[in-house]
């Protein structure tokens, strides 16, 4: 890799520091309602780590090696964060893309990541919050039942409306933190139609309203986040101060609309080269190499079934390595075994 340069807040190392605060501030036209707060008067993302999920993406062994980004993915990583647009990563399934996020977040200390896993019933109120409503009617009902016994008498007011609602991950994302979250959009191309325009006013404002606690005037009503902490919305308005970094992932399945394109930096994943995968599985099974020789085969063999018979995922290789390990690549029914089954392309029937 290259010497870092001046600009670049992510370096790509996996190496936890704190360019985070080097980020210059947002082009105004990409400044948003909190940006003039004082950061004392901004709460911190969570500083505890979310160990599984990290461990599980970036391994349980020198964490952030397991994304060894090239030159090309930092530059359009800190165009995102320079920009305060959304990065949009497209490539077969399996070639990492997600992992990417993770790699960013641990590296900057940004938090626990944000998921948002997209179905085609997805919406973008699922993202941005839920209301259990009828859990409230329901509570409502038995604390009034509760209340008034066989005697009858006044109605007393419903519980606490904030109880009932929680935030959903974009949600949490534009709350106003000191520093960006990181939230994942995952496979976005299983979205219906729609889906993509729907987000673009929120990507382009940075803010949304909550109907249900707005109507109830301009006080602050205590709601629960998707990584389960509590915090204060005032009005039922929620609008951030930092952009978050929002990576959107998709699998090549499907155009998206050209006005959601150019709002968006655009990163293709391609197939990783020999020395990013030795990193990949260096980083989720350790550096020393206890299977004699196997791990360069099985990369070289992956790499080449790849490129003559069809996609192939970056796990398929961690899970043919960890068998070789175990003594399956010692004999030739082993090796069948293991070409055969856990290096099988995932386009063949």
């Amino acid at each position: 890799m290259t010497e870092p340069q001046d600009w670049w807040v992510y370096r790509g190392t996996g190496v936890p520091h704190e360019g985070i605060r080097r980020l210059p501030e947002a082009p105004p036209w990409r400044a948003f309602r909190h940006a003039g707060a004082v950061p004392a008067d901004l709460p911190e993302p969570p500083t505890a780590p979310d160990d599984d999920a990290v461990q599980r993406h970036l391994g349980r062994q020198g964490q952030g090696a397991a994304y060894q980004a090239g030159e090309r993915e930092i530059h359009l990583v800190n165009l995102a964060l320079h920009l305060r647009r959304p990065l949009l990563l497209t490539g077969k399934p399996g070639t990492g893309k997600s992992t990417l996020a993770y790699a960013v977040a641990h590296e900057l200390n940004l938090g626990p990541v944000l998921r948002w896993p997209i179905t085609s019933r997805s919406t973008l109120k699922d993202g941005l919050y839920e209301y259990d409503a009828v859990g409230r009617l329901y509570d409502a009902g038995l604390r009034n039942a509760g209340l008034r016994g066989d005697l009858g008498g006044p109605v007393p007011e419903p519980p606490d409306i904030g109880r009932y609602m929680w935030l959903g991950p974009l949600g949490t994302a534009l709350l106003p933190w000191r520093r960006p979250r990181v939230l994942l959009i995952d496979e976005i191309d299983k979205s219906d139609m729609d889906f993509p325009n729907d987000l673009l006013n929120v990507f382009e404002e940075g803010e949304f309203v909550i109907p249900e606690l707005a109507r109830l005037g301009h006080g602050a009503q205590r709601v629960m986040t998707s990584d389960r902490r509590p915090v204060e919305v005032v009005g039922g308005e929620v609008a951030c101060a930092e952009f978050p970094f929002v990576v959107l992932t998709s699998n090549e399945e499907r155009e998206f609309p050209m006005a959601f394109l150019r709002r968006c930096i655009r990163l293709e994943i391609g197939t990783p080269d020999p020395k990013r995968l030795a990193g990949m599985l260096a980083a989720h099974l350790g550096g020393a190499d206890t299977a004699g020789g196997a791990r360069a085969e099985l990369i070289a063999e992956f790499l080449s079934r790849q490129r003559e018979m069809g996609a192939l995922a970056n796990d398929q290789l961690l899970n043919a390595l960890l068998m070789a390990e175990r003594g399956l690549w010692d004999g030739e029914t082993g090796r069948d075994l293991v070409r055969d089954h856990l290096l099988r392309p995932l386009d063949r029937g």
